[in-house]
């Protein structure tokens, strides 16, 4: 943990600093070896990268080891970026396969879809992130879907990741990507008309598929 535990520290150091994070003149700096650079870089969203590997590990200790795993490829191949706009796209796609390889090799991988009770016990209890009754009741809802749709909603509207940055996590074609979000909505819609217990989650849904009717696919699953 001697990566996370210093990143932690130096991240104080930069925000009494005030420093600010521009993405394109960091990665270049990254690029000619400058591991301030990729570290600011990292800082600035680290909360970002923590509550990705968590959704997939479903605890700390395995998160933080992911997160670590995922510095040191980023820097062993930051000079394969070509486009420096599109570092933190990159940089969370590697992430998540890292959070499946180490899965895989425990011989326990679940999609987010999956997760078990005690991940989600965990969550509310360790993590700052969950802690709400709205969230929770979103995460009652998103269960009632597939593991496929469950995983692009959560991908998209939890940690609001672009639409091509989940195919190319996930391995799926981009249509195939919003017909999983388009379908998963459709049927959180039908299962939240029922009843008023999720009033709270309406309104998030209800965005979702608007942003969807934007940006339409054919493509089904």
């Amino acid at each position: 943990m001697f990566i996370m535990n210093f990143i932690s520290y130096y991240g104080l150091l930069l925000v009494k600093r005030g420093e600010n994070v521009n993405v394109s003149r960091l990665v270049k700096q990254a690029q000619r070896g400058s591991k301030d650079a990729l570290l600011q870089l990292i800082i600035a969203e680290q909360d970002a990268y923590y509550r990705l590997a968590y959704r997939y590990m479903g605890n700390e200790h395995d998160a933080l080891d992911a997160m670590e795993d995922m510095i040191v490829t980023l820097y062993e191949k930051l000079d394969q970026l070509k486009k420096s706009e599109a570092f933190y796209s990159w940089s969370k796609t590697i992430l998540v396969n890292r959070c499946r390889t180490m899965l895989r090799k425990k011989n326990r991988f679940l999609p987010l879809e999956e997760e078990r009770e005690e991940s989600m016990d965990a969550l509310t209890e360790v993590n700052p992130y969950r802690d709400t009754e709205s969230e929770m009741d979103m995460q009652e809802l998103l269960s009632h879907l597939n593991e496929r749709q469950r995983e692009a909603i959560e991908l998209r509207y939890v940690h609001d990741l672009p639409y091509q940055t989940i195919a190319d996590m996930t391995g799926a074609p981009l249509g195939t990507i919003k017909s999983r979000i388009s379908q998963g909505i459709l049927k959180l819609k039908a299962i939240i008309g029922g009843g008023d217990r999720y009033d709270n989650d309406r309104g998030e849904i209800e965005a979702a598929q608007t942003e969807l009717e934007q940006h339409p696919s054919p493509v089904r699953t």
